[in-house]
């Protein structure tokens, strides 16, 4: 993909899946570095002087973006495809500014303000953009920087943030935003004194970002509960490190999904169980069978038509916000109706008027679905609005009868690495062509030529 001149990892515009669905997916899937983990480590990485490696970082477009916003500070930056990692060497930073153009193109790039003020003691960085699911403010961000001393401007889609010095404070969030814990967190790492952030986000992502920081030389306690407490410390106590990012929990989530829809039975390796607790509640609720085989790895399956259930998303550790479409896609062929209640983001049901054109009977009211299991989706045309609805499309399609097509790809590209070989590992019909070069024929018609795509 190609972005503001930037070439980035995943496919151009024009690039679309054609899926074949009805094809029972059977084998092993190993999980990813996850995103949501990664880009706020490589932020984390600028707190230190000297280069810091990442490892298990996943080929992503979001991390590319991350990378170029880094690297827009002057920060020496190197992404290593064969090994999955990543090097920051961040001795010198020379400037304070993480420009509109990229900023705006990913949300999780608005990190690099707490990470500039605690280094730097000043920061302009552009408001943040993303996935349209809805509104997320920075309020949050801005109030707690303010309260650790710093003084904030917004002028020209800026923040602009400076500091004499930072202080611990006691800083109460209304709603436990994870990234404004996220960036908190990263601005108080150097604050004389001590830091309470309170109604703290619990995600385990917090919790890797606080693991990072501490294997780092800062000081961080709390971290997956309510309340986290980060005791300021020197930037002379910092150093750099090698540090190895926990397994995507969205994307075991989206595999266990496929196999499960599709009636399979598959491995998932590289996975912690206990980051989807809530999840995997469910989908046993459903009627889906999950056998922990290791530490990291579980067997998933089921044989029979799933049952619903009604999800309401909450912040962690309930029901994740970003799971909602795949499974409000899973309970469209369930027995029985399901209600699914959206209480984080307004737009996060952008999936819903796809899933109908594929004969889903969904009736929506504001943050409420009620989803009305129906005998079977069929294929058709599909167009993904943002990233995890276009896994829930994904997913509908590996269930439907017929073949579906699915164009902007770029937002799918931006948080799941190599998805379309991954699916075919496992059996499904699935192929990524471009439509102004080729038309594809599928797998089971025996013609296709990926060499040729």
């Amino acid at each position: 993909m190609i972005i503001e001149g930037i070439e980035l990892f995943g496919g151009q515009l024009t690039e679309k899946l054609k899926i074949r669905g009805g094809v029972s997916l059977k084998g092993e899937v190993s999980i990813g570095g996850a995103k949501n983990a990664v880009l706020k480590l490589m932020a984390a990485a600028l707190l230190a002087k000297g280069e810091s490696k990442i490892y298990n970082v996943p080929e992503l477009t979001d991390v590319q973006i991350m990378l170029r916003v880094i690297e827009g500070l002057g920060v020496k930056t190197k992404y290593d495809k064969v090994n999955k990692t990543v090097a920051i060497e961040a001795t010198d930073i020379t400037s304070i500014t993480a420009k509109y153009e990229l900023v705006s193109k990913m949300r999780a790039s608005f990190i690099v303000l707490g990470a500039l003020v605690s280094r730097c003691k000043e920061a302009i960085v552009a408001l943040p953009g993303g996935c349209a699911i809805g509104e997320r403010r920075v309020d949050f961000h801005i109030k707690g920087l303010e309260a650790l001393g710093a003084k904030i401007k917004i002028e020209n889609g800026y923040v602009h943030a400076k500091a004499t010095k930072l202080h611990g404070a006691d800083i109460y969030l209304d709603i436990p935003s994870v990234g404004a814990t996220e960036n908190l967190m990263l601005a108080a790492v150097m604050a004389e004194g001590a830091t309470r952030i309170q109604n703290a986000a619990q995600e385990p992502e917090i919790v890797d970002l606080a693991n990072f920081l501490n294997t780092m030389g800062a000081d961080v306690s709390g971290a997956g509960t309510s309340e986290i407490v980060i005791n300021g410390v020197k930037q002379e106590d910092l150093h750099p490190i090698e540090y190895a990012t926990i397994p995507d929990r969205i994307e075991a989530g989206t595999y266990m999904a496929a196999f499960i829809t599709t009636r399979g039975k598959g491995i998932i390796k590289n996975v912690m169980p206990s980051h989807l607790t809530f999840f995997n509640s469910k989908l046993i609720k459903m009627g889906a069978n999950i056998k922990l085989l290791e530490p990291s790895v579980i067997e998933v399956s089921c044989k029979q038509r799933l049952s619903a259930v009604n999800i309401v998303t909450q912040p962690y550790p309930g029901f994740p916000t970003d799971l909602q479409s795949l499974a409000m896609a899973m309970l469209t062929t369930a027995d029985g109706v399901s209600i699914i209640t959206e209480s984080l983001y307004e737009n996060r049901f952008m999936q819903v008027p796809e899933l109908r054109r594929m004969g889903a009977d969904i009736h929506q009211e504001r943050n409420h679905a009620l989803v009305r299991g129906v005998k079977k989706l069929t294929g058709a045309n599909l167009k993904a609005s943002d990233l995890r609805a276009g896994a829930s499309l994904i997913i509908a399609a590996l269930m439907a009868d017929g073949v579906s097509e699915i164009e902007s790809l770029h937002h799918i590209d931006r948080g799941y690495e190599n998805f379309e070989e991954k699916f075919r590992n496992i059996g499904a019909d699935i192929v990524r062509y471009n439509d102004d070069i080729v038309e594809p024929k599928l797998l089971q018609e025996g013609k296709y030529n990926e060499a040729s795509i």
